[in-house]
């Protein structure tokens, strides 16, 4: 039997509870809470369970419109209509802090996890993509911090069977004490074979289903809810552990008993591990349950209720059968090996009661923890950051202009952030399942819809660089680069998922950016008509020298209507006509080429009209479907120089090209290296080039012909000439070089 602590105000705040909140609960319940009672407050309201930080924030989102069959945060991920009965689900989080303390598990437990909500949905995943970002690569700590998380997102996904298709990693000081890792999931289900996180109808029981509970992983929402520190590494325990070819059984399993509709409702066990899905699925259905913590299947002896409830061991669902059908319930599940237990039944007072050795050790109102009922909601200071003075002030005159376009080109082309990213996907299965159309390299990856000739294109983006100069138009040019990059992929965008990394919410100037940037992103799914499906807000970014850059995290999806439209980065014929598409400003602020060659992070955000950018999209698009484009490639890192180059050799074969670009308004760095927005280049055949040119000015899209493809080198005014074998090796190689130094 075991004893649990008196509850006190102090042992409350012990448990990242306010003094406020600790109050609140005492209201709610008109009594002092038991231990077991206390800690299921202090985990559903932590920051990562709760949002109380952000919700009011995220609530002015576009949340709903366009394709969506269910509102953003209603559901375990966004559910999208892309036609003939289909539906995609997708969805992104954060394993930020735990892949900081260990970064093999804390990456591959933040794969396992996205990949549960997506197959709690009754979708069968058919791809994965991760958002990375770390410190200086030649800082040895780095270096295994590097190697751990690729190492972890590579053995849970190659292991479960899903493709990763695409994703991005920067490298900058500013998470030098703090990773950022995020992972999102796709997968694909038909309307009628749909399931809800939900807990509905008197009597039916609960079962907690897939592998025994440990104490792994306990306290890990409250541990992701504090800004790491000198002793987090004492915190290894909060980190989950994870098994893929467990998730893999458990995935088939739990499809086969949502197709034989046996059930009412299930959820993940993710974060506050049997408190949340109980707490979350009973608020949803204006139910209550009824657990007995004696029937849960256990791996270590002596647990408590309070270490059962709060455990996060991987992959586990609970589940809401209806009634009678416990048996079949539980013969699936032995067929696949894993466990199917009856704990509880749905009761009708809306409470939680939670039982252990006989006693009563918890009896809460289920609305009283959850996201949108009695969690706290604040709404925070803000203040304009002082650095944006000093950031703003910088001047491109200040600098020189090189003399040497060629060495600052390959430079650029070895930079960690625009280097090859070939050493990082070579040790994922990109290609598992057979769907991969196009995958890591591209801009953005194409995986097909079987059965049909749709496809869907996939991409994750930030530059995290921008929101810290403007936070708002960084928010923007996160969606806005995402949409562009979908399009330049021969994709419709149709909706976002979110994942917001940021500092900590009680410093005005960290909530000032967070604040901006939504409203960036917000201005941005409007005029795209891409909604903001759901998400993920991670707080607490920060280490003792500071916050990483505000990084909100686009994974946009798009819908390739067939695959024939399906377009290349690179440059496809000898002969081709290329044709810029957009306007180059004179402008190098927040761009690669400012922070590598130079060491200044500086100016505002690059300029961006969200109007002009989505004539741009549309334009494009039309033209892609029309048979008119062979192939595209945005303009982003490092600017034109970087893209035509890339458009050299990114290819199957290697292909060369003549450019030449005016010059006269633009200082000459500016042109080939400036960062401005809302550019493609795009190769076409001559006979349709001048039939390009009268559609976009029609659209009232800027175009302009600046050159041909062929040759072996690229050269660009004759101010840069170089031999694309050259150029391919400064980029090819120079991640691994660094990374593997140590």
């Amino acid at each position: 039997m075991h004893t649990e602590p008196v509850v006190t105000l102090d042992i409350a705040k012990e448990l990242g509870l306010t003094e406020e909140e600790y109050q609140m609960v005492l209201d709610y319940l008109g009594r002092t809470p038991t231990y077991t009672e206390l800690g299921m407050y202090s985990v559903m309201w932590s920051e990562h369970c709760s949002y109380k930080n952000s919700i009011a924030v995220i609530k002015t989102l576009p949340r709903s419109g366009g394709r969506l069959l269910v509102g953003a945060g209603e559901e375990n991920a966004g559910l999208v209509d892309i036609g003939d009965g289909i539906a995609v689900a997708f969805k992104i989080e954060s394993h930020n802090h735990p892949s900081a303390i260990e970064p093999f598990q804390g990456a591959a437990t933040g794969v396992g996890g996205i990949l549960r909500d997506i197959f709690t949905m009754g979708a069968r995943p058919v791809a994965a993509c991760d958002s990375l970002r770390f410190g200086d690569p030649e800082n040895p700590r780095v270096q295994y911090l590097v190697k751990g998380v690729v190492s972890g997102i590579g053995h849970y996904g190659n292991c479960f069977g899903v493709p990763t298709v695409a994703g991005e990693i920067y490298f900058d000081s500013s998470y030098q004490g703090n990773p950022l890792v995020n992972a999102m999931a796709v997968g694909i289900v038909r309307h009628d074979q749909t399931a809800s996180a939900t807990a509905e109808g008197e009597g039916n029981p609960v079962m907690i289903v897939g592998s025994s509970t440990g104490r792994d992983g306990i306290h890990g929402a409250t541990f992701a809810s504090v800004d790491l520190s000198a002793d987090s590494e004492s915190k290894r325990p909060s980190v989950q552990v994870g098994d893929p070819f467990t998730e893999k059984l458990l995935l088939e399993a739990t499809l086969e008993i949502i197709r034989e509709d046996l059930i009412v409702g299930i959820q993940d066990m993710g974060a506050a591990g049997i408190t949340c899905s109980s707490c979350e699925m009973s608020a949803k259905g204006e139910s209550g349950m009824d657990l007995d913590l004696d029937l849960v299947p256990i791996r270590e002896d002596g647990m408590s209720a309070y270490e059962i409830l709060l455990s996060e061991s991987q992959e586990r669902m609970l589940v809401v059968a209806k009634k009678g059908n416990e048996e079949r319930v539980r013969e699936i599940f032995s067929k696949w090996d894993l466990h199917a237990v009856t704990i509880g039944h749905v009761t009708a007072d809306g409470m939680v009661t939670i039982r252990r050795e006989g006693e009563v050790k918890a009896v809460v109102p289920a609305d009283s923890l959850v996201l949108g009922g009695g969690a706290p909601v604040y709404h925070r200071e803000t203040k304009r950051p002082d650095y944006l003075e000093t950031t703003g002030a910088f001047r491109m005159e200040s600098i020189p202009v090189p003399s040497d376009m060629n060495s600052a080109l390959l430079e650029l082309l070895a930079s960690p952030n625009i280097a090859s990213k070939r050493w990082v996907y070579e040790q994922y299965d990109t290609s598992v399942r057979t769907n991969t159309a196009m995958g890591p390299g591209s801009d953005a990856a194409v995986i097909r819809v079987k059965g049909t000739d749709k496809a869907l294109s996939v991409k994750t983006d930030c530059n995290g660089r921008y929101v810290y100069l403007n936070p708002r138009r960084g928010g923007s040019i996160a969606v806005a680069e995402a949409a562009r990059n979908v399009v330049c992929s021969g994709g419709e965008p149709l909706a976002i998922t979110n994942c917001l990394n940021f500092g900590n919410p009680y410093k005005p100037e960290v909530y000032y950016q967070f604040k901006e940037a939504c409203a960036g992103m917000g201005e941005a799914c409007l005029v795209f008509d891409t909604p903001v499906t759901g998400g993920n807000v991670s707080f607490y970014n920060e280490n003792p020298n500071g916050a990483v850059y505000p990084t909100p995290v686009i994974g946009m999806l798009g819908l390739v209507e067939h695959i024939d439209h399906i377009t290349q980065s690179a440059f496809q014929n000898d002969g081709d006509v290329i044709i810029l598409l957009g306007q180059n400003r004179d402008e190098i602020n927040g761009s690669e080429y400012l922070a590598s060659r130079h060491g200044i992070i500086g100016g505002d955000a690059p300029f961006l009209d969200l109007e002009e950018e989505h004539r741009l999209h549309q334009f494009l698009l039309a033209r892609i479907r029309a048979g008119q484009i062979r192939n595209a490639h945005d303009v982003s890192d490092g600017g034109l120089a970087v893209t035509l180059a890339e458009c050299c050799f990114l290819g199957k074969t290697h292909h060369g090209a003549v450019i030449q670009l005016d010059a006269s308004q633009l200082r000459r760095d500016a042109l080939y290296f400036g960062e401005s927005q809302s550019r493609v280049v795009v190769g076409c055949d001559e006979s349709v080039a001048e039939n390009i040119l009268a559609e976009a000015r029609e659209a009232n899209v800027p175009a302009v012909i600046i050159g041909a493809v062929g040759g072996s080198t690229l050269n660009i005014n004759n101010d840069i000439l170089l031999d694309i074998t050259e150029m391919a090796g400064a980029h090819d190689g120079a991640l691994e070089r660094l990374l593997e130094q140590s």
